[in-house]
């Protein structure tokens, strides 16, 4: 056991760094499971950050459209609230270096993205926007002596003592035996779930892991079931999938199908910019179909390895050249709105546990986020976590972490089985059957390695996300039920614990293992 008066952030994308920033200067040990700035989906988001910046523009405009993409669950005075503090944290971010997308008069250049009712994206080098804020908060962050970077190192669980979370048990990323920190608080900023589906944008490590932790321990988790498909990930066979930015379709690019048929205005009066899970449904009856839907980009030009550097780098790759051809496109697990469930400072259920960002489920995002709020977010509950936990404390000596012994990580052909078991039952498209499968197989999987904690906490949320699924009889938002399609009149979010995700997971059955 090493004891530590530091704050233990775990993860390295913008929620966490920008959450060690605030909580200075106290001290803070950052958990970095990769060379910092790498891993993360901050720096791979390309849209932006969501923000009423514009004069003809306001925060109650915006909170309204993020109610109406939530279809029913979006709490109002987290809307209210988050979009009121948005303008802030974009000036906060441009004091730290973050080069945003300017016009000749100096103000923000703005794109509109899919349920906006106006353009309010702030962006940075068009799709650039993830990576250029994480190189600025990287750059601070190392510059700021109250923060320790532990890189190399992921949490794989918390430990207790009579209830309240006292500390977390870390190992090597590249696999070892663990080590337990006993520290005076935890803040979860560690990252969403698409991982643990077969097609995804994430990062590869980005898997449900820290999710899965907070639930290991008894945390509440709430809206597991929401899980957003981007309906446009480059269909080029690439693992992840590199992602066509909603933008594209913003500035005027249109979905088609091999007839070169636009199929989504005759599904939604705002064709290609209606609510993500619309399109994403569309996108995929497309797929099913075989009329292989494509992102026509042809009328953007030169504009888009001018705008678009990164979309047109991953065309590049895979031999597309989209000002002349169209992109291939199909849905991909891009974003949980469900997670660690919080109040408005981050709080968990857990005394002594703090979550923002993607692993935490704040009630902005309801049953469907609204395009480019999860960057909003990680920043308004990374600063609200922070402020929360507390910036005073006592001055701490720098962590020795020692070699621990090696240790087997999660097998390799197991995880691809989880992720093949979620995309087929948890998927797009859900029935009963479906989950009930899927949770199965999860039982399954979970028996056939039992000693990797690792593991365990993949499994812990795929089973939240299926269990939550099973108990939800209604389509709504990101959660399509095909035994159940019909939305009910009054839309409740969900809250369930691992003990009672469990109580529908069936025992593992001999044939599966």
């Amino acid at each position: 056991m090493i004891r530590t008066d530091r704050v233990v952030v775990v993860g390295a994308g913008l929620a966490a760094l920008y959450a060690a920033l605030v909580l200075a200067p106290r001290p803070v040990l950052l958990i970095s499971p990769d060379p910092l700035g790498q891993g993360a989906s901050s720096a791979w988001a390309q849209g932006g950050v969501a923000a009423a910046m514009d004069l003809a523009d306001n925060p109650a405009l915006h909170a309204a459209d993020t109610l109406r993409a939530g279809a029913g669950l979006v709490d109002p005075d987290v809307a209210r609230r988050v979009t009121a503090e948005a303008r802030d944290h974009i000036l906060h971010l441009t004091t730290l270096g973050t080069p945003f997308d300017r016009d000749e008069a100096g103000g923000y250049v703005l794109s509109r993205e899919a349920a906006h009712s106006l353009a309010r994206v702030v962006r940075v080098k068009g799709d650039q926007a993830g990576a250029e804020i994480m190189r600025a908060l990287v750059a601070a962050v190392r510059a700021t002596l109250s923060v320790q970077v532990a890189e190399g190192w992921v949490a794989t669980g918390l430990r207790l003592d009579e209830g309240r979370v006292t500390g977390v048990d870390l190992a090597l990323a590249s696999g070892s035996a663990a080590v337990a920190i006993a520290a005076p608080a935890v803040l979860i900023a560690g990252g969403g779930s698409g991982g643990l589906y077969a097609v995804t944008t994430n990062p590869p490590r980005i898997r449900g892991e820290v999710v899965g932790m907070a639930a290991r321990a008894g945390a509440v988790i709430a809206d597991a079931e929401f899980v957003q498909f981007h309906p446009t990930a480059i269909a080029c066979g690439a693992d992840p999938a590199p992602l066509a930015t909603e933008a594209l379709r913003g500035e005027g690019a249109h979905l088609v199908n091999a007839e070169g048929t636009r199929f989504m205005t005759a599904l939604h009066p705002d064709a290609e910019l209606a609510p993500r899970d619309i399109v994403a449904r569309g996108v995929y009856a497309e797929v099913r179909a075989g009329r292989q839907p494509a992102l026509d980009c042809r009328a953007l030009g030169a504009r888009i390895g001018a705008e678009f550097p990164a979309v047109a780098a991953a065309c590049a790759r895979a031999g597309i050249n989209p000002a002349s051809q169209s992109i291939p496109v199909a849905p991909a697990a891009h974003y949980h709105m469900g997670g660690i469930a919080t109040n408005m400072e981050g709080r968990s259920s857990l005394p002594g546990l703090w979550a923002c960002g993607e692993a935490a489920s704040t009630g902005l995002h309801g049953a469907n986020r609204l395009a480019s709020n999860g960057l909003l977010e990680a920043l308004v509950f990374a600063r609200r976590a922070a402020l929360s936990v507390g910036r005073e404390g006592p001055s701490a000596a720098k962590v020795v972490l020692p070699s621990p012994p090696p240790a087997p990580l999660p097998d390799p052909a197991l995880v691809a089985r989880l992720r093949q078991a979620m995309t087929a039952g948890a998927g797009v498209l859900r029935d009963a059957e479906g989950l009930t499968n899927t949770l199965h197989t999860i039982a399954a999987i979970e028996a056939a390695q039992p000693d990797c904690p690792r593991l365990a906490n993949m499994t812990a949320t795929a089973t939240l996300i299926c269990g939550a699924a099973l108990a939800r009889r209604e389509s709504r938002g990101a959660h399509c039920r095909t035994d159940f399609p019909d939305t009910l009149p009054l839309g409740h979010r969900s809250r369930m614990t691992l003990a009672e995700a469990l109580t529908l997971r069936p025992a593992p059955q001999p044939e599966l293992l």
